[in-house]
């Protein structure tokens, strides 16, 4: 196959922790040609689109050793390119939505994970809003009066996210008896003209947060994030620790809740965060966490990624 990965500049990953380049590694060894490109790589003449790529060659190696970069190529996609992995980081802003809605020109001709639909449904926020009786008890609101009633009818403590937000930015512990409780509200939702999340407190995110990996809606496995002493939040962007966990019975009961509606929405690769046992949000932009999961669990959940993105091709092919 020839596989195209829509990313952040390449030369930039970690070799230990980027699950993209952990795809684009494991399509290598499995015999496929792997090119990089961006977003602003990508070009529509009519109903055709374009791409100005650049083969890799990756290696696990110290960088800049990690990857040696061709020389650029034009292909059409539609015609050239088997798959297309779309694997910027969030946040999903106009440049990203413009992305989707170029791929879908090679709809029913290229293999697209995640499908563009599905990424434009699916703020990693309020999508799991659709999944409310396994998710903490949540509130999207603009108006303070409306964020504090529910703060306390919550007992006075409640977190507050930004929707556009990712990696932990932006998320912090809500409480009525903070002097700056205002000012956190006006501060997230910019005085009133942007919706904020406000979710239930879970004393068992000191415990960690559960980053479980679905490929079609079946889950891969899971690891646990572990905040700092002094953190709330134990996303690895900001210092969290990932360590071995295990799926309980009610965390496979959220996977297959969810699963017929992420496989109707081209939500293939999919990152799921649960804590206490509850589901909090769904990643679907950029999941990370497979690394960690290979190394845990002495698996090979990347190559699973490549074989399931093999088999789509041939019934596409067909």
């Amino acid at each position: 196959m020839r596989i195209a990965v829509v990313m952040d500049p390449i030369e930039n990953v970690s070799i230990e922790k980027d699950t993209s380049f952990a795809l684009m590694l494991s399509a290598q060894s499995r015999g496929h040609e792997v090119f990089y490109l961006q977003q602003r790589h990508l070009r529509s003449v009519g109903s055709e689109l374009f791409a100005t790529v650049r083969p890799v060659t990756l290696r696990r190696e110290k960088p800049p050793a990690h990857v040696t970069i061709g020389a650029p190529r034009t292909v059409n996609v539609g015609e050239d390119i088997d798959a297309v992995f779309i694997r910027t980081d969030p946040p999903f802003d106009q440049n990203y939505l413009y992305a989707t809605l170029q791929l879908e020109l090679v709809r029913g001709r290229t293999v697209v994970m995640n499908d563009p639909r599905g990424l434009r449904d699916a703020n990693e926020k309020l999508y799991t809003m659709h999944f409310a009786d396994v998710m903490p008890k949540t509130l999207v609101a603009y108006e303070p009066d409306a964020i504090r009633a529910f703060v306390e009818e919550l007992g006075g403590t409640a977190v507050i996210k930004p929707l556009d937000g990712n990696g932990g930015r932006g998320v912090m512990v809500l409480r009525l008896d903070d002097l700056n409780f205002n000012a956190i509200i006006e501060v997230s939702s910019g005085e009133g003209r942007r919706p904020v999340m406000v979710q239930e407190f879970l004393p068992d995110v000191r415990k960690g947060d559960k980053r479980v990996i679905l490929l079609d809606g079946e889950p891969l496995g899971a690891i646990l994030r572990v905040p700092k002493s002094d953190e709330a939040r134990s996303n690895m962007h900001v210092g969290g620790t990932a360590v071995p966990t295990e799926l309980t019975d009610k965390e496979l009961e959220i996977c297959r809740k969810i699963a017929p509606r992420l496989r109707a929405d081209g939500l293939i690769f999919v990152g799921l965060d649960v804590i206490g046992e509850k589901l909090t949000e769904v990643n679907v932009t950029s999941p990370t966490g497979i690394q960690e999961l290979r190394d845990f669990t002495k698996t090979d959940p990347e190559g699973k990624v490549i074989a399931w993105v093999e088999e789509r091709v041939k019934s596409l092919r067909k």
